[in-house]
């Protein structure tokens, strides 16, 4: 798998080019010499590329923000197992807040719900929460 243009690695991550480059810019993806002329050349990805592109993406998807998916790269860099274990701990830590605070607001909107469902009569109570008047 080497030799990847920008947009296949993008393909093979299931991302836009825009991504990768975004990433590029945000020092999470390395930005490989362009082969060619002078500024006319085309970079080429390899394998490690796409690893590292899934590694981002599947951080991405537990929550983790870019900054700490940076961290992860520089602990994983360094064999720190320690740091890897203290990053995803934090990011635990706030997961649990998130879940508190939707379970608080999912509580809340099915007793509005209900509400809305026994009164016949005014506003709905769902309707009546969200109306600061």
């Amino acid at each position: 798998m080497a030799g990847l243009t920008v947009s296949e690695l993008a393909r093979a991550g299931g991302v836009g080019v825009e991504t990768v480059r975004y990433y590029q810019r945000q020092g999470l993806m390395p930005r490989p010499p362009q082969i060619g002329r002078s500024g006319a050349g085309i970079r080429h990805y390899g394998e490690r590329d796409v690893h590292r592109l899934n590694f981002i993406r599947g951080a991405q998807a537990a929550g983790f923000s870019l900054k700490e998916i940076a961290q992860l790269l520089q602990l994983e860099e360094s064999d720190d197992r320690a740091g890897v274990r203290r990053v995803a701990r934090q990011r635990i830590t706030a997961l649990d807040m998130e879940i508190t605070q939707l379970t608080r607001a999912r509580d809340a909107l099915e007793r509005l719900a209900g509400q809305c469902e026994r009164t016949k009569q005014g506003p709905c109570p769902v309707l009546s929460a969200f109306d600061p008047r």
